[in-house]
């Protein structure tokens, strides 16, 4: 919640456009961070639109808290599966949540991201 605006282009930099590359659009709630003018500056830079999702709309708000929810019980399964050293299967919570089927999209996150079903030891 402290993070300049900079810290967060970086970030961005770094763990979204080097995995999977620049993204055509990008829905963004209306944080203050996100309607400065250097986020929308460097979206328009890279291409990509912004678009920012309207205050108490009611299909964003809850496809949203959707979400959230699943990657709380995700993260609850792993804390109480691996105790004190949860933090080190963080890796094993992303690959569950992006190999999982999502009812939205008609498939997984990672299928739809590669075109592709992940192959996983369980196939």
């Amino acid at each position: 919640m402290t993070d300049s605006v900079d810290k967060l282009a970086k970030i961005y930099i770094n763990e979204v456009v080097r995995l999977h590359g620049i993204s055509m659009s990008i829905v963004s709630d209306r944080d203050p961070r996100f309607t400065s003018r250097l986020w929308p500056s460097i979206q328009h830079a890279l291409g990509t639109r912004l678009d920012m999702s309207t205050v108490f709309h009611p299909q964003t708000d809850g496809q949203l808290e959707r979400v959230i929810q699943v990657l709380k019980d995700l993260l609850r399964a792993c804390v109480l599966e691996f105790g004190g050293n949860w933090e080190e299967h963080m890796s094993l919570v992303e690959f569950t949540y992006n190999n999982s089927h999502q009812a939205t999209i008609g498939m997984a996150t990672y299928e739809a991201l590669y075109g592709r079903r992940c192959r996983t030891p369980l196939c």
